[in-house]
């Protein structure tokens, strides 16, 4: 008996000291450490001098060179084996755009005529058509806001909308909005552009101006090489939405749309509006991980798969803007096809989006979250975009070499920032750097990249950026000049995060809303 009992202590013993290597060996195997070699310098240094490399002719929204692109990136998944995000198993989402060749305008006010590129230039456009209207509603600086509406009493539903540049300061010489010195985005160059003539859009008017030298002087000249090289003047989703135009002015129509008789605003106003656009095709690629336990939930990580083409022979590359961040993708996506390989895929289901026309405005993304998202965005945890990882800020001159600056992080969600900053602590040692992540600075980087329709859809977002440099949307821009080691630690640090996002137990909580 006393023989026998030993005997099964021992196997006992045994039997725990089994259990126990193997839930440790499992552990040690569901670590992302496990995986993330696969992130490697030199095999992103290859595939970037391939991605960027003159044949992809610049990779423009629309043209030969981003067809090239697409093509690349989904033979790529490919390889991969990692399936096509759509159930129909294209990995294209086909976005629909126009192309906006310059209109052909012309605006009376009474007797006088003003002409497109001289008086105004056109920043958003219908059909062709005929405006007539015998007044219109002038609304200040065409502000609305918890702390300063210009709209509060007005109607301006169906009506033409005249604003002024800028947004009011106090009795201290404070700016209303921001309570300080800073501007917000009402002031904030093109920015401010966008913000007055979507409000006025959304609130119904028909027609909109801003009066704005400065900036008509820098669009009009813009616009008018484009003009005179090709015919295009801007970029925008073609999808079926309210005529709405819209026009900066310059200081003679201005002075025009200035004019107050009696309280009345000048009578007359015709518009004679002839649209030059040309429908186009273009491309998101969308690839897709499964979760293992919550399919139904997903990461997605994003970057842009355009850049700004061939300008006067010299092809743009975009190594770093943004090849960096598109291969970056590709790497994550082979570090967790290589868990899925070994058993152990993510409990959440990774999306791999690669949009189109981000140079024209976000509009890949925007077609994504605002017309034909692929996968519903109420189960949409969150959102990591990369949009140029591979180089430095000359302009910073303080902090380690190592360092990325971090947009949004904490902008909806606090456990995704404490999430991203003990991510980092734990794996990678990054210098995470803030200072471009308040909403109301100047560079507005917030809203300049594809998170942003996320985020403005109350989905947490990352947005990874190094900062601009000398090379930004210049023929320099080229694979070269990339730091190999950094863009390699960077794309190591989202892929931690996303592993962290989709293998926690409850997806994180948002608690803060867009603004």
């Amino acid at each position: 008996m006393g023989t026998l009992a030993l005997s099964t202590n021992e196997l006992m013993k045994q039997l725990y000291t089994a259990i126990l290597l193997a839930f440790f060996a499992q552990i040690a195997a569901q670590s992302p450490e496990t995986y993330v070699s696969e992130i490697d310098a030199k095999e992103i240094k290859t595939k970037l001098y391939s991605y960027s490399s003159d044949d992809f002719l610049g990779r423009e929204a629309g043209t030969e060179g981003e067809t090239l692109a697409v093509e690349y990136l989904r033979a790529e998944y490919q390889k991969l084996s990692i399936k096509a995000a759509k159930a129909d198993g294209d990995y294209f989402q086909y976005v629909p755009l126009k192309v906006q060749k310059t209109p052909e305008v012309l605006i009376t006010i009474g007797d006088e005529s003003f002409e497109y590129f001289t008086d105004f230039v056109s920043v958003a456009s219908g059909e062709s058509t005929t405006l007539n209207a015998d007044s219109y509603v002038f609304v200040g600086y065409g502000i609305q806001d918890d702390k300063y509406d210009d709209y509060t009493g007005l109607d301006v539903q169906g009506k033409i909308v005249v604003a002024v540049e800028g947004e009011p300061k106090n009795d201290a010489g404070n700016y209303i909005i921001s309570g300080n010195s800073d501007i917000s985005k009402w002031s904030n160059g093109r920015q401010s552009l966008s913000a007055k003539r979507n409000l006025a859009r959304d609130l119904g008017a028909k027609a909109f101006f801003l009066l704005n030298n400065r900036l008509f002087k820098r669009y009009s000249a813009y616009y008018k090489s484009m003009a005179e090289r090709d015919g295009e003047s801007n970029m925008t989703l073609d999808v079926k939405s309210k005529p709405f135009y819209g026009f900066l002015a310059g200081n003679d129509l201005a002075a025009q749309l200035s004019q107050e008789k009696n309280g009345i605003y000048p009578k007359n106003i015709s518009i004679h509006f002839k649209n030059n656009s040309e429908s186009i095709t273009s491309q998101n690629v969308a690839a897709i991980i499964p979760g293992r336990s919550k399919p139904d939930e997903y990461v997605i990580i994003s970057a842009h798969l355009d850049h700004i083409g061939k300008h006067d022979g010299e092809v743009f590359n975009g190594a770093d803007d943004d090849g960096s961040g598109t291969i970056a993708m590709l790497e994550i996506a082979q570090a967790f096809q290589a868990a899925v390989k070994n058993g152990e895929g993510p409990e959440r289901s990774i999306v791999f989006l690669h949009v189109t026309a981000e140079e024209k405005g976000l509009l890949g993304s925007k077609y994504y979250t605002d017309y034909d998202p692929i996968f519903a965005l109420d189960q949409t945890v969150a959102n990591l975009n990369i949009d140029m990882i591979g180089r430095t800020d000359p302009k910073r001159k303080q902090g380690k070499r190592n360092y990325i600056y971090l947009i949004g992080s904490d902008k909806l969600s606090t456990e995704l920032h404490n999430l991203s900053e003990a991510v980092n602590r734990k794996y990678t040692n990054v210098e995470l750097d803030y200072t471009y992540n308040d909403e109301n600075d100047p560079n507005r980087f917030y809203y300049r990249s594809d998170h942003y329709n996320f985020a403005k859809n109350n989905i947490p977002i990352i947005f990874y950026f190094n900062g601009t440099h000398a090379d930004y949307h210049r023929a320099t821009d080229t694979p070269d000049k990339i730091e190999y080691d950094l863009l390699e630690n960077r794309t190591r640090l989202v892929f931690y995060t996303a592993w962290e996002l989709a293998n926690r137990e409850k997806r994180i909580v948002v608690d803060k809303t867009f603004k």
